[in-house]
Order: C-alpha cells, then structure tokens, then sequence
C-alpha cells in the first residue's frame, strides 16, 4: 500500500470546524451562564457547515461524496464479518459501517440545527422561527433538541472509540488522515481539492442559511428574535 491523498482540504476544514462548533455549543448549554446568544449563533454557523457538507458530499471529490462511502446493507453485514480481523481491507475512504455513521450523525446534526431554529430559553431569547410555530410544533422541536443531545453525544463517544480501536488494533490512523488528508490505502488518490468549488458552495451555504434565519421566517413584533 501506497501513501495517498484521501480526504480532500474542504472535507478536512468541516470536520474540524464541527468539532470545534460542537464544543462550543455543548459549553455554553451547559457551562456557562448568560452564553445562550453564543449557542444561537454557532448553531446558525453549524447549520451552514451542514449546508455545504450535504452540497461537497454530492459534488466534491471523489472520498467526500456520499455516493463512494453510502453502501448496500449486504456490504455493510460483510464488512461486519472483518471488523476484529487486524489485516482486514483498508478503505481509502469510510468503510461500509463508517458510512452508515457518517449518515447517521449528519442526520442527527441536522435534527439538532433546523429543531433549533423553533427553541426558546423561555427567558429572553428565541430561534427566528419561535413565534410562527404552533404549540404542538414547539414541543416537537423542543423534544427532539433536547433529546437529540444524548443521541449525539452518544455517537460522537462511539465515533472516538472506533478511531482508537482502528489506532491501537487495526494500526490504522484516522485522525492524523483528517489533518494531512493522506492514507496509506490500495483506493485511488484524489487528484485536486477543488477549492475554487469549494469556495462557490460555501458561499452558496452561506447564503441559504442567512435566507433560512433571517429572511425566511415570518415577520414578528418580538425584539428577541436572535439572527
């Protein structure tokens, strides 16, 4: 096996910029007082990250789309099979059973942004969509915002374990291929980051997400509207 460019600049700036915005979500919901305007706006920067991961992951490089790494179940049962084999196959990309996760925490990431957009901390501020939501719609959203947070925090320990299994067992580095963006991997190396579309989309998320908090939303009187 060769050393090979996997993860492309864009894929690698997400992941960590969400796991820096998740930490800073997490500390001021928990940790601090009066930070909850601070929860508001890295929820709305989470909700454009999600914007153009969903974009890059239809159109960017080749181990970034959702197509490379979104398998049938019978790859995943078969992949399965290997898991605790030390020589087993690696991917250049997700494994079979790492996309599923993947999958599965952006669905649960984006639960927790568009469910925050209804949500209130019943004293002084509220989500630019509290006011138009009918009471049954609030309780929904604040169901699963609340509730969500266990789920998440519960992949994101799984997600930890399984990079120091692959580490400690397996001996392959997942972490360190997050921040130089190279494998050692038998999978074909990408060839270019594309970052001038990369550039585009983020723009692009950008723009759709300040036309979901801002523009979108039905006008109120209330003067703790946060965008």
């Amino acid at each position: 096996m060769r050393r090979r460019l996997i993860w492309d600049i864009p894929t690698r700036l997400f992941h960590w910029l969400l796991v820096g915005a998740l930490l800073v979500q997490y500390v001021t919901a928990t940790w601090m007082d009066n930070a909850m305007q601070w929860h508001f706006y890295t929820g709305y920067f989470v909700l454009g990250l999600l914007t153009f991961r969903i974009l890059w992951g239809l159109v960017g490089p080749t181990h970034a789309r959702f197509a490379s790494f979104v398998t049938s179940p019978v790859q995943v049962f078969r992949y399965g099979k290997t898991l605790f084999r030390q020589n087993s196959h690696a991917y250049g990309g997700h494994n079979p059973l790492g996309g599923y996760v993947v999958i599965l925490m952006l669905a649960l990431l984006i639960s927790q942004a568009v469910s925050g957009l209804f949500m209130t901390d019943d004293i002084f501020m509220e989500g630019p969509w509290y006011p138009s939501a009918d009471e049954s719609l609030r309780d929904l959203m604040n169901y699963l915002h609340r509730a969500g947070v266990d789920w998440l925090l519960i992949i994101i320990g799984l997600h930890i374990s399984a990079v120091i299994f692959y580490k400690v067992y397996k001996k392959q580095a997942l972490t360190s291929a997050m921040l130089h963006g190279k494998k050692q991997t038998e999978a074909k190396a990408i060839s270019s980051s594309k970052l001038l579309l990369a550039g585009l989309l983020m723009i692009i998320s950008a723009a759709l997400t300040w036309y979901v908090v801002a523009e979108a939303p039905p006008e109120t009187e209330s003067e703790d509207v946060f965008y």
